[in-house]
């Protein structure tokens, strides 16, 4: 088992900035691909970016690309999420999440951290 918790979150002015962290204990970080998601109110929980077991592959839904960057240290078990240029559209409990192998479902999820975006 994985345990993870997300912080960061907060209210931020459209066009600014956020940066997400998950702190994960339990097994071997580095055994695990990283995701973020999201879900926002009335809306079902989407995908928002995953990391490699070592950090060098990253993927991001078309939403965010080129706006956020997820990123990992293995030394420090925690994984990022930077926001940048945020829009309201991106309002919603932001969840970091681990699975062992990229056939594998996402298993360990975080408890989530709010983003709420102000036009």
């Amino acid at each position: 088992q994985v345990q993870l918790v997300e912080s960061g979150g907060g209210l931020v002015q459209a066009g600014g900035s956020l940066r997400l962290s998950c702190a994960a204990s339990g097994r071997t970080f580095s055994n695990y691909i990283m995701g973020w998601f999201r879900q926002a109110p009335g809306k079902e929980r989407e995908f928002v970016a995953a990391v490699s077991w070592s950090g060098g592959s990253t993927i991001y839904a078309d939403s965010v690309k080129d706006r956020f960057t997820i990123s990992r240290d293995n030394a420090k078990n925690t994984v990022y999420l930077q926001m940048n240029s945020l829009k309201p559209e991106d309002t919603a409990v932001y969840y970091c999440a681990a699975r062992r192998g990229a056939r594998q479902s996402y298993d360990h999820w975080g408890q989530g951290t709010q983003v709420t975006v102000s036009s």
